[in-house]
């Protein structure tokens, strides 16, 4: 395989987490890539709440249909819209290394507290309820810089709430009329597989990619993503998992935030221990 084909959404962030993925391939691998650009089903609903409506597979399954149907060689994803399965024949691939992890709060310049906050994530809502109580919440859609206009311009809301690593990766640093203030995992625990990239590709490929990606990374998802699959959740779901280190950061809309020691058998073999972790927490 001298050329790979590479899905991907068309948004800002997936495409320039798209190219990312491209020119580390090309380095690896030494092969020619070419971007095939689609519209998922959650770009094209753009008034919809993923709350209502479930989210799972919403920004994924035209990437997916891509690979099945020999379209494409690879998918792109931010390992936070891939639901904890997937189609038969396809696999994950690898991730490239997992950058800045957190939430940040985006508040308009020179408010100390919000009394308006934009998202429509269940999980955020719940959690930053616990930093600011009495906060009202209203939906938001919408890429990135559409989301900061619609608060620094629009005053849709006071404040709203995006991924560090998003921001990165936009090149991001600051906007006019907004204050950028992360949140730490104690405060916010962030979505399983936040700040990861993941490369999706049809099972018979996988052995091919996998040692081209970061092997660490892969370490922590995996039982990250073990938890969300046995839990069975999506965007209707209040839930957040990340693994730091040794230490498992978990919110539960049952639990609150909880933070767990961690093993190397933990990482090593996550599922069971994704079952052996929701029978502490009370979740199985």
């Amino acid at each position: 395989m001298t050329k790979i084909i590479l899905a991907t959404r068309k948004s800002p962030l997936a495409l320039a987490q798209s190219e990312m993925v491209a020119a580390h391939l090309r380095t690896t691998l030494g092969v020619e890539v070419a971007l095939l650009k689609m519209v998922t089903t959650g770009d094209r609903q753009v008034e919809w709440s993923l709350e209502q409506k479930g989210g799972k597979g919403l920004f994924t399954s035209e990437l997916e249909q891509a690979l099945v149907r020999g379209e494409a060689d690879v998918a792109v994803h931010s390992t936070k819209d891939l639901p904890g399965e997937m189609p038969a024949g396809l696999a994950l691939a690898g991730y490239l290394p997992r950058v800045d992890t957190r939430d940040v709060l985006v508040i308009r310049a020179g408010l100390t507290a919000p009394a308006k906050i934009a998202t429509g994530s269940p999980r955020r809502r719940l959690q930053i309820a616990q930093i600011f109580p009495g906060v009202e919440f209203t939906e938001i859609r919408g890429n990135v810089d559409t989301r900061l206009k619609k608060i620094a311009e629009l005053h849709l809301a006071d404040a709203t709430v995006l991924a560090a690593a998003g921001l990165k990766r936009l090149g991001i640093p600051s906007w006019p009329g907004l204050e950028f203030r992360p949140l730490a995992f104690t405060q916010m625990v962030p979505a399983v597989g936040q700040g990861a990239i993941a490369i999706q590709c049809r099972a018979a490929d996988a052995a091919r990619f996998a040692p081209v990606f970061d092997a660490p990374t892969a370490r922590g998802l995996g039982l990250e993503r073990a938890l969300q699959t046995a839990l069975g959740g999506g965007c209707h779901t209040a839930f957040g998992a990340h693994v730091a280190g040794d230490q498992l950061y978990f919110f539960h809309e049952r639990t609150g935030v909880r933070c767990l020691p961690l093993t190397a058998a933990d990482l090593d073999d996550p599922v069971p221990a994704a079952n052996r972790l929701l029978q502490q927490l009370g979740l199985k």
